[in-house]
Formats: C-alpha cells, structure tokens, sequence
C-alpha cells in the first residue's frame, strides 16, 4: 500500500519550466515502475514517461531534451521537469507506482500555460 501526492503545479507562461513532485507515503524501493501521465482538458489521458526501479526512464519528451523523469530514492519522490511548456502542456499531471502489492495513484496537480 502506497499513497502518492502530486504537486508543483501552477500558471506559466509559455516557454517557462515548472518541476512536479510525486511523494511517496513510503519506500519506493520495491517499486517496479513510477509514471506520469497527463490529461489536457477534454481528452484522454495520456502517458508522459516511466522510470523504473533503478532510474531508466521511457519518454518521449525526455528524449526531445524538453522534459526529464527523476527519482530521490531518500526522499520517496519521482520529479517531472518541464521546461520550454507550451498551451498543449496545460492539463492534469498524475502519477502511478506499479509494484507487487497492485496499481496505486495520486490525485494530480494542475498545470496551466498560456500563450
């Protein structure tokens, strides 16, 4: 059992950087894989990228130089660092911890851009 808390959301103008934080309630040793996924306003939800256990990440806008996944293991936190945002970043940024004990989420932060 795991509780995740987002946050470091808020409004940016276009080109600005933001960091999101997810906390974790414990260790997240054990746990396989954390995401982030994002929600723009009236669509689907969408992965943003993963990192596992032992910090590989697996994303797409991490891999364009715009976004970076990272993980402090001492403080139980995964890290979204978004720099550059844009008006199509604006949504709901969530996070998920996949390890043996099930699939657990936290309740999202927002981000706004504008133009």
């Amino acid at each position: 059992q795991v509780q995740l808390v987002e946050s470091g959301g808020g409004l940016v103008q276009a080109g600005g950087s933001l960091r999101l934080s997810c906390a974790a309630s414990r260790s997240i040793f054990d746990i396989n894989a954390m995401a982030w996924y994002h929600q723009a306003p009236g669509k689907q939800r969408e992965l943003v990228g993963i990192i596992t256990r032992d910090g590989r990440t697996n994303c797409l806008e991490c891999a364009k130089g715009r976004f970076t996944i990272s993980r402090d293991n001492a403080k139980n936190t995964i890290y979204l660092q978004m720099n550059s945002l844009k008006p199509e970043d604006t949504g709901v940024y969530t996070c998920n911890a996949v390890f043996s004990a099930g699939i657990y989420w936290g309740q999202g932060t927002q981000v706004t851009v504008s133009s």
